[in-house]
């Protein structure tokens, strides 16, 4: 599987038409998105009310990403697949306190983000690093890298860089792995990551300019 960092793109912000608090972005795609939040709350009730059928959906639609983000942050199949079971589990015995103006997605998010911080601080001593921090928020890690023109040879390199990049990924610390993944590999926004950790947007953007130094300053080894 690839992994491409993508770029940040500038987005304005507007309310589902269900009226629910979270905000989600204007664009290509946004009228889906709202929808697909209105259908997640509405499997969410239904499941509360002990509709099986209803919460087996659910988990239809989201064992595939929570796996990809255990098996992003823990790198062992096994371990991703226990993650996703318990998720559901955590999920089923508490969908009474799900919050119906929270978008589904973030609440299912933390709880597995959270299962997998878990695992990782039982695997090992919690890491540090003392990277400076440049002034700016930055809006795409993976334009330090290179440019490459578009031939054959090229893509052969991009491929590999691309593979340098995933395990580079898997060796960041834990405080700045999670961020990371959350931001770039499952494409969540910043307000989206602050609610997935409970943490200030602030500490978010801490986080990642020091989980992208880090990154940079490894790959800068290797490429």
């Amino acid at each position: 599987m690839i992994f491409i960092l993508a770029g940040i793109i500038h987005v304005k912000y507007g309310k589902c038409p269900n009226g629910s608090k979270e905000r989600i972005r204007i664009g290509i795609g946004s009228l889906e998105e709202c929808r697909l939040n209105e259908m997640d709350v509405r499997l969410a009730k239904l499941a509360r009310k002990g509709d099986r059928v209803a919460f087996a959906e659910l988990v239809e639609l989201y064992k595939d990403k929570i796996f990809h983000l255990a098996n992003r942050m823990l790198h062992n199949r096994h371990e991703a697949e226990e993650i996703v079971q318990e998720t559901f589990l955590r999920v089923y015995t508490n969908l009474e306190r799900y919050d119906e103006n929270q978008k589904f997605s973030t609440w299912i998010y933390r709880i597995g983000t959270n299962l997998c911080i878990d695992r990782l601080r039982k695997r090992k001593a919690n890491y540090s690093l003392d990277a400076e921090m440049n002034d700016g928020e930055g809006t795409d890690w993976y334009a330090m890298l290179p440019s490459n023109e578009d031939t054959p040879d090229d893509q052969v390199v991009l491929s590999e860089t691309q593979t340098e990049i995933r395990k580079s990924i898997e060796t960041l610390p834990e405080k700045y792995k999670a961020v990371v993944i959350l931001r770039y590999l499952q494409d969540l926004s910043l307000q989206e990551i602050s609610d997935v950790l409970a943490m200030p947007v602030t500490t978010i953007k801490t986080r990642l300019h020091r989980g992208r130094e880090y990154l940079r300053k490894k790959l800068e080894t290797i490429l």
